[in-house]
């Protein structure tokens, strides 16, 4: 395989080039004498066969292949500047980027502040929202898609670090014209089998899927997230249990009314998980803001 003559000097030479506008001036930035910048750009031409400038008028013009080559050269070198900015970074303890996994339980708008609060540290760690369900939580740490989750419910799997959070709360709840609104309480599985149970789906990948709260023979509308399941609850196309504090506003609109159920679902501990010996700065910052929090706390400005 052909060593490529592009090297970052060449194209930094044609970034200085291009911003000051001439080859002298492009010297004097860069502290070269001009027959040094002009040599640099004839090599270049040489070795690739192409022309970069057009020399026939008072002053050289960038050729069409000039022009890629400096479009496309400065992206390389904003590259090389954030991969040497993210490996001093890496060599004093901050991550280059950390994913955080918000279970579906989550009402995302809590976590904003915490995040400005840590890019006013100005560590340069890029932060990665994304969402799960379920095991999803789970496996996301597990297997490396994210670096922390924030939620995760359920039974607990190996392989990873946990802090338990709190409990949360889930009631049962349909929409106030819907017929389950109007019969007497508490409702019996006999009454809740005739509707459909709305169920986010099980965001996980490798792990066998995880389900709550379903009756044999019930019929079942699966949704994507949290939001969808509490949007599809307020139409009146099925029923089942949401967190409490995620229906806050639906229940006091008037769009989802609670009901009592002779098996309800009992309050269930969500946790903050880590990869084990999760050691990075990041990681770490998050950790200590998070567990000085309380899911009470988080849950008191949802609705």
């Amino acid at each position: 395989m052909s060593r490529s003559p592009l090297t970052l000097e060449a194209l930094l030479v044609l970034d200085v080039i291009d911003r000051k506008q001439s080859f002298a001036a492009a010297a004097q930035a860069l502290f070269k004498v001009p027959s040094a910048v002009s040599y640099t750009v004839n090599k270049l031409e040489q070795d690739l066969g192409v022309e970069l400038y057009d020399r026939k008028g008072r002053r050289a013009e960038l050729t069409a292949a000039g022009r890629l080559l400096l479009e496309q050269g400065r992206q390389i070198l904003r590259a090389s500047d954030l991969l040497t900015s993210q490996l001093r970074q890496f060599a004093s303890g901050w991550e280059p980027e950390l994913t955080i996994a918000l279970d579906g339980v989550c009402d995302s708008r809590w976590i904003y502040p915490l995040i400005d609060e840590f890019n006013a540290l100005q560590t340069q760690t890029e932060i990665h929202l994304i969402s799960e369900v379920l095991g999803g939580s789970w496996e996301s740490v597990r297997d490396g898609r994210a670096t922390l989750a924030i939620g995760a419910g359920g039974e607990v799997i190996p392989g990873v670090d946990k802090y338990p959070m709190g409990k949360i709360p889930f009631v049962f709840a349909v929409a106030a014209d819907h017929p389950l609104s109007r019969e007497s309480a508490p409702l019996g599985p006999e009454q809740l089998r005739e509707y459909p149970m709305v169920v986010v789906s099980d965001s996980s990948q490798s792990l066998p899927a995880r389900s709550s709260g379903l009756l044999d023979g019930q019929p079942r509308l699966y949704v994507p997230s949290m939001s969808e399941k509490i949007r599809a609850q307020c139409q009146g196309v099925g029923v089942g249990f949401l967190p409490h504090h995620l229906i806050k506003f639906e229940l006091e609109r008037g769009d989802l009314v609670l009901r009592e159920v002779a098996d309800p679902k009992l309050p269930q501990t969500h946790y903050l998980i880590w990869p084990q010996g999760g050691a990075g700065k990041a990681l770490q910052w998050f950790i200590e803001r998070l567990k000085q929090k309380r899911w009470e706390q988080l849950l008191a400005i949802s609705g």
